[in-house]
């Protein structure tokens, strides 16, 4: 784990990633004003699953920085649907360029590992999201070119798990739940992947984030702002 001069409380939450625990995030009142359930895609766990289904019951996802997207050649999915226009010409009227709370998906494409079965069970995902981010790791330190064999040969797509690309410069220009959370795994020194999920309340709109909080004290989970998040990224920056 990097030496930084955070807060207590960031630099509580980097020890419990790398332990394999839960910490969650508040993304900023004014955007998505969503908690999300973060853990490092290296310590994804089929209980950690089943987890996110029931405690938070939105949709997992997995991120990926810039360096694995380029290893692995991972697109956003709004460019795949740019290149389709052609053939699909709807396709080019559903581009997102509307959403209410930022300028860019960060969604990219669904992928299963090819020893899932169907790819949805709390197994098969947990499957999905270790090897991805195994080979991820691995796609770091390896020369051109390997990586995108071994993600095509222990890969498919469509999946059930959802991949989401941060932007170039991490808590730069976008301030999501993928750059938040991502920013996390990397200041703990981990592989630069986290796996999140939006938690949901009983009335079918995101948990308040007094509720998530107080979840967070009843389960002994860290909780975090983001502007924490990206103060201590920030920091990191200027070393």
């Amino acid at each position: 784990m990097l030496t930084l001069m955070a807060s207590a409380a960031v630099l509580k939450a980097l020890q419990e990633l790398k332990e394999g625990r839960f910490v969650l995030v508040y993304d900023a009142d004014g955007r998505e004003e969503e908690t999300d359930m973060v853990i490092a895609s290296e310590r994804v766990t089929q209980s950690a699953i089943r987890a996110l289904r029931k405690d938070a019951g939105g949709l997992v996802c997995t991120t990926a920085d810039t360096r694995i997207q380029e290893a692995l050649g991972l697109p956003f999915l709004s460019e795949l649907f740019l290149g389709m226009v052609e053939h699909y010409p709807v396709m080019g009227k559903l581009i997102p360029n509307d959403i209410p709370y930022d300028v860019k998906s960060a969604f990219g494409i669904t992928i299963n590992h090819r020893k899932t079965f169907t790819g949805i069970t709390d197994e098969d995902r947990a499957l999905t999201i270790t090897e991805f981010a195994k080979l991820s790791g691995k796609a770091l330190t390896t020369e051109d070119g390997w990586a995108k064999q071994e993600f095509g040969k222990n890969f498919r797509a469509p999946g059930h798990i959802h991949l989401l690309n941060t932007s170039k410069r991490i808590l730069e220009t976008r301030f999501g739940h993928t750059e938040l959370a991502t920013a996390l795994v990397i200041m703990a020194g981990m592989v630069p992947s986290a796996t999140v999920c939006e938690m949901m309340g009983d009335d079918g709109k995101a948990l308040s984030k007094t509720k998530a909080r107080k979840y967070a004290e009843m389960m002994g989970y860290s909780f975090l702002e983001g502007a924490e998040v990206i103060e201590a990224w920030r920091e990191l920056q200027t070393r």
